[in-house]
């Protein structure tokens, strides 16, 4: 039995080692440092305040956390040193700060803890200080997503009253949010409002306004699917990367969860469907939320109770007056009878108005009679004509299209041909085969003449209907070696910038055999892991588009070498299903082409898929699938790489002597093929089998092997695998402080790798050796932690830690 007051005391103890820990990793600053650097950031320290805390002496306060967090956070910045992201993270102190006040509260403490506890919590939870998960505000993200309102706005005054009413209601219902749904047929001005409206009402939401464009009605391009629309909004509240849940589920349910007391406007543009939205909805009386589609939704309004507003074209007095507002109404009233051409010519439609009026309003000389005689024009874009034959939304495209000078008309018509959602600058330079600065030009032409938006900086987007007039343009008018060409420059910039970013990434992964770049493509120059890792997550949605997209146009060899590229990166976010379907076209690619080392490589890949979403049927087929191809090729690597996935299929399966028969198979194909990366992974292998066979000296010996030669070679993630492994050897021996030294150097190196399903796995046996240690608290930390990213990946070892967690009564005070 414990004394009074050893619960609260190692707690404190476990806090301050963990404060300790966060300096080590960011280089180790003396007092005196850190003093400075917390004076420069204006959160100044004292350094008899430091020692005090940092041994344990008394309750540290959050501001004294904050401060010491982002003075250690700044130190390493400046010394160029990466810090594990969970302890780069504010919330993840904030949690583990709240943790230790409620147990310091609760538990048999010293008066002071108890009464210094008492008081913090109390000063916190009155909005004192930051709460529950969320940060202090100087540190909350709040998102300003909204994109820029169209000028002149005009008319739609029911509708307007009819959202000021939605919002007026905001809290009547508990554990719901408001939801409007704004529909009508294409071009009627349904973002306009939604943005308009969201601007005017900005300040209603102070915790920000997130939006997005779902592309529900978009014909050429991807969909993208709600679990993708929930990693963007959490990345955007503040959450990283390595953090968001891998299902939709979890994702959806961390959304909620972020907003449950907070304010803020979500914008769902172009919805294709109930189902799309759904999971977009947070359940906070607090937030509204505003979707604008081509389809009244009756779902959302039936199960929901969504409110409804179904826009019709302006009225000819309104549409008159978007002339007035966007050309002067001098020069509307100059040419009136022109002017009604033209209002009804584009049918009351805001979108075909805007567009004429940008074009006559980029050419003062030219009169409003030429243009309304063009609208007379036959139209051809048939699939997004309105009911009357005077209007053909084709023919209001035409004149702005018609008004570019050559190379923008080309550039845009290319963009035909690019998947979307979004298009950066060196895609575009890529298409057209130009310079970056004349891509750049091109697109500030585009914009200006209301052909493309920047949506955001460097980031450029088509309406849907002028994607599919581009598209329809660049069919008719290039000749199909012209859109071939640009298509595999496209293909070139993303696959070898992929490359690039997977190369910085993952540097221990086996080389690929790439052609050569096509001149005029454009490869993007990453200088480091952190800016491949934001052009991957930037690029995620248009790469895995583009693996559909290289097969359906016959770039096979593209399609394989893509999927591959991403493949690492998807299993590390835990995005497991889409990681399924691209090499799902992978492999059909590969075979088409009849590459054997293409198909070898996408069937082990999609092997690790299967493995990760517990499917042993389909891994072990994979597998032996990509076994006879390698056979076939005489690739010992690539055989022995397959013979360590063999091992762990049977691992999870029960079957420890085959798992170790692979293992050893494996490190002879290594030996034999020279390869010291591998043989050191299968060593470490070896090692693990043996110590769950319970044969802890061979263990050691093998793991100890590994890691000298994964330090020998510099790598970092397999040295975690190898660090875990010496963490259970010492774990069973009963050596749990050795244990828990080699757990938290693997921890360190997964969260650096952002290696979630690993990380998870360390936590439980860092978990356990605390339990055995006779540590409950520290233990219930790291399964607590643990249960959480596996919860987040769907994964069914959770349910081993919950059972870990029921084992382990927590004490009360």
């Amino acid at each position: 039995m414990s004394e009074p007051g050893g619960e609260v005391q190692a707690a404190l103890a476990a806090f301050a080692g963990e404060l300790k820990r966060l300096r080590q990793l960011c280089g180790a600053p003396s007092l005196n440092t850190l003093v400075a650097v917390s004076t420069s950031l204006r959160v100044p320290l004292a350094r008899s305040t430091l020692s005090d805390k940092l041994n344990a002496k008394s309750l540290p306060e959050w501001p004294f956390v904050a401060a010491f967090v982002q003075a250690c956070l700044a130190h390493a910045e400046r010394a160029g040193i990466r810090v594990p992201a969970e302890l780069a993270e504010l919330s993840w102190w904030d949690a583990a700060h709240w943790r230790l006040l409620r147990i310091a509260d609760a538990g048999h403490s010293e008066d002071r803890l108890r009464v210094a506890a008492h008081t913090q919590l109390a000063r916190r939870a009155g909005g004192g200080e930051a709460s529950g998960h969320r940060v202090a505000p100087s540190d909350q993200v709040t998102p300003r997503h909204l994109p820029a309102a169209v000028p002149g706005f005009v008319g739609r005054g029911a509708a307007l009253a009819g959202l000021a009413a939605v919002l007026a209601h905001r809290h009547a219902s508990p554990g719901s949010v408001p939801v409007a749904v704004i529909s009508g047929t294409a071009g009627v001005g349904k973002t306009a409002l939604a943005v308009h409206w969201a601007h005017r009402v900005a300040d209603r939401f102070p915790d920000g306004q997130l939006y997005v464009n779902l592309r529900g009605f978009d014909a050429g391009g991807p969909v993208p699917e709600p679990a993708e629309v929930l990693r963007e909004f959490l990345e955007a509240l503040g959450v990283s990367a390595s953090r968001i849940p891998a299902g939709l589920a979890g994702r959806s349910g961390l959304f909620r969860s972020l907003l449950a007391d907070r304010q803020v406007l979500v914008v769902l543009d172009n919805a294709g469907t109930a189902e799309q939205v759904r999971p977009l909805l947070p359940n906070s009386p607090g937030c509204l939320v505003v979707v604008t589609s081509r389809s009244h939704l009756p779902g959302l309004v039936t199960i929901e109770a969504a409110q409804p507003f179904v826009l019709e074209p302006l009225s000819g007095v309104e549409a008159y007056d978007l002339l007035c507002g966007r050309l002067g109404p001098d020069r509307v009233a100059g040419e009136r009878d022109a002017a009604g051409r033209i209002v009804a010519a584009a049918a009351g439609l805001p979108l075909a108005l805007a567009i004429v009026a940008g074009r006559a309003a980029a050419r003062p000389g030219l009169s409003l009679g030429r243009l309304a005689d063009e609208l007379a024009e036959p139209g051809r874009l048939d699939g997004f004509a309105g009911g009357d034959a005077s209007v053909d939304l084709r023919a209001v495209f035409s004149w702005s299209y018609r008004g570019l000078d050559r190379a923008s008309a080309r550039a845009f018509r290319l963009l035909g041909l690019h998947p979307g959602p979004e298009v950066s600058v060196p895609a575009l330079a890529s298409l057209a085969g130009v310079p970056v600065a004349g891509a750049e030009r091109t697109l500030t032409a585009l914009v200006g003449a209301n052909l493309v938006a920047e949506q955001r900086p460097g980031r450029f987007v088509l309406h849907d209907l002028l994607r599919a007039y581009a598209a329809e343009q660049v069919a008719g008018r290039d000749p199909d070696q012209v859109r071939r060409a640009a298509l595999g420059r496209l293909l070139d910039h993303y696959l070898h910038t992929a490359y690039a970013a997977a190369a910085l990434l993952y540097d221990q992964r086996d080389p690929l055999d790439l052609a050569a770049v096509r001149a005029g493509a454009v490869v993007t120059g990453l200088a480091d892991r952190a800016e491949a890792w934001r052009w991957l997550v930037r690029e995620h949605r248009v790469l895995l588009a583009l693996v559909a997209l290289a097969a359906r146009a016959g770039f096979d060899t593209h399609a394989w070498q893509l999927a591959w590229t991403v493949n690492t990166y998807l299993d590390r976010i835990g995005a497991w299903q889409e990681q399924l379907v691209v090499q799902e076209a992978a492999l059909a690619a590969a075979a088409r082409v009849g590459d054997r080392d293409g198909q070898a490589r996408a069937h082990r890949n999609r092997a690790v898929a299967c493995l990760r979403r517990e499917d042993h049927e389909q891994t072990s087929f994979h597998l032996h699938q990509s076994l006879g191809l390698y056979a076939e090729l005489d690739d010992a690597v690539g055989a022995a790489r397959v013979h360590l996935n063999l091992g762990i299929l049977a691992e999870r399966q029960g079957r420890l002597r085959e798992a170790l028969d692979q293992a050893r198979r494996a490190l002879e194909l290594f030996t034999v093929a020279g390869n010291t990366n591998g043989r050191a992974n299968a060593l470490n292998n070896i090692g693990w089998y043996h110590s769950q066979l319970g044969d802890f000296p061979q263990a050691i010996e093998h793991c100890q092997q590994a890691l000298a030669l994964q330090q020998q070679v510099g790598n970092r993630y397999w040295q975690a695998h190898t660090w875990d492994s010496l963490g259970y050897v010492h774990f069973r021996l009963g050596r749990q402080a050795e244990a828990i030294r080699c757990y938290e150097n693997a921890l360190a190196l997964w969260r650096e790798a952002a290696e979630r399903y690993y990380e998870a796995t360390t936590l439980t046996h860092l978990g356990d050796s605390h339990s055995a240690a006779g540590a409950p608290e520290p233990a219930r930390v790291a399964w607590r932690r643990a249960g959480e990213i596996l919860d987040q990946l769907g994964h069914a070892d959770a349910e081993q830690v919950r059972v870990r967690l029921r084992s382990v009564p927590v004490r009360s005070g």
